[in-house]
């Protein structure tokens, strides 16, 4: 069977995108492998292959400050890992 590809134009987030390149580079795979996987899941679970949830409104007033980096403290990554 041959598989027949199509180009397609999307508009991402700049920063994630370059985020997550740098990811599929690690794992030896490309941004079009990663989406076509994405869409075989799609089409698999007939739906979004993870869960989403909206969130509360307690998530939401918290979101909101870390947006405008309020009520936010500094955090050691060093210190997490001990």
């Amino acid at each position: 069977m041959t598989t027949v590809r199509e180009t397609t134009s999307m508009k991402l987030d700049k920063q994630t995108k370059e985020e997550a390149k740098k990811i599929f580079s690690q794992l030896g795979i490309s941004m079009g492998d990663a989406v076509n996987m994405f869409l075989t899941q799609v089409t698999l679970n007939k739906g979004i292959p993870f869960e989403i949830k909206i969130p509360n409104e307690e998530t939401k007033s918290v979101m909101k400050d870390i947006l405008v980096n309020k009520n936010v403290e500094k955090l050691d990554l060093n210190k997490l890992k001990n």
